[in-house]
């Protein structure tokens, strides 16, 4: 089926009724498979609130919120939509849950266009005893079982953020000063206001590295800056390195996964660097998640991700339009 077919499935016509549902159909199908594959795992399925008390302190993600008119005894009345369930599935994992997933709806203020959409199906997933890597091998077992069921043979290349840099652009991420990072993106006219080193080298991964990874592959890089560590454990080393991963099929990034921190103390002080680059870039300091903090202590040695499932239906789908995936889009919604 051609892609101007998938999208008047996806998202109907205006003059007249929707008439092909193989979109709908597609992703019943890949729920089911996802759940079928968790299962055979022993991997619980969780369902976790959508509205917060907290909110995404990350500089690059931008929450929505709501106000909450009921009783004041019911807490803060700012609530914040979730942009992933990450928080409190830890809670739970800290609680004893074990292993276990959560396929649900995430907000995401501001990504609308071709590719994007506000609101979107996030699947995360956490594995207790395992680390960055053992996990990344599990994500790329789900995307190659869900593409033999799509009729895609896949290929995997697995590397480290320091080897996909030196081969692409003979560029070391890890220790190359900014302006060696600068030059190559000199042809795309970047404004650098306000860009530090960490935006030139994510500049230099999506518009010079991504483009050149192929259709059928998927490929797996861990290791990530130190500085790239969001909620990852620090790994010592020469330079040291952040436990993280990435997973792309194709062009698209699919999956992003950590070695998990459970240091409250050093999750805190990463929190309030956000909160204080949100400051510098004449943003508010958003609300940290304090019931995080207080149950991370007690989050046992585990490995976590989350895999856009969007981004999935549309490499499987072979679409470049984020529409032909979605019952109605963000404008039509």
């Amino acid at each position: 089926m051609g892609r101007g077919a998938t999208s008047r499935a996806a998202s109907g016509t205006r003059n007249g009724p929707v008439n092909d549902f193989s979109a709908h159909r597609r992703r019943a199908a890949v729920y089911h498979q996802i759940r079928a594959f968790f299962a055979e795992r022993r991997v619980l399925e969780v369902e976790t609130p959508i509205l917060s008390a907290a909110a995404n302190t990350d500089p690059n993600i931008e929450s929505f919120s709501t106000r909450f008119s009921g009783h004041v005894d019911a807490g803060p009345r700012e609530r914040w939509l979730r942009t992933s369930p990450e928080f409190p599935l830890k809670r739970l994992l800290a609680a004893g849950i074990g292993d276990c997933y959560e396929l649900g709806r995430v907000f995401r203020n501001g990504e609308a266009g071709g590719r994007h959409n506000p609101e979107f199906t996030m699947l995360e997933w956490y594995r207790v005893g395992f680390d960055h890597r053992r996990l990344a091998k599990e994500v790329v077992d789900l995307i190659e079982r869900l593409g033999v069921e799509a009729g895609r043979k896949l290929d995997v290349l697995e590397t480290t953020y320091r080897d996909v840099f030196q081969y692409a652009l003979s560029i070391d991420p890890l220790t190359a000063d900014e302006s060696t990072l600068r030059a190559p993106l000199a042809m795309f006219g970047v404004n650098p206001d306000g860009l530090r080193r960490d935006d030139w080298l994510d500049l230099l991964m999506t518009h010079l590295i991504q483009p050149r990874f192929h259709r059928d592959q998927i490929t797996v890089i861990h290791d990530y800056p130190a500085s790239q560590c969001a909620l990852a454990r620090i790994r010592a080393g020469d330079p040291p390195v952040a436990e993280r991963f990435e997973v792309y099929l194709g062009v698209y990034e699919l999956a992003n996964g950590y070695h998990e921190l459970n240091d409250p103390v050093e999750q805190r002080q990463r929190f309030e660097r956000d909160n204080a680059r949100r400051l510098e870039r004449g943003d508010e300091a958003l609300p940290i998640d304090e019931h995080l903090l207080d149950a991370l202590a007690a989050l046992p040695d585990c490995a976590g991700v989350a895999m856009g499932i969007e981004r999935l239906l549309m490499c499987l789908g072979d679409t470049d339009a984020i529409a032909d995936v979605l019952a109605f889009p963000f404008s039509r919604a």
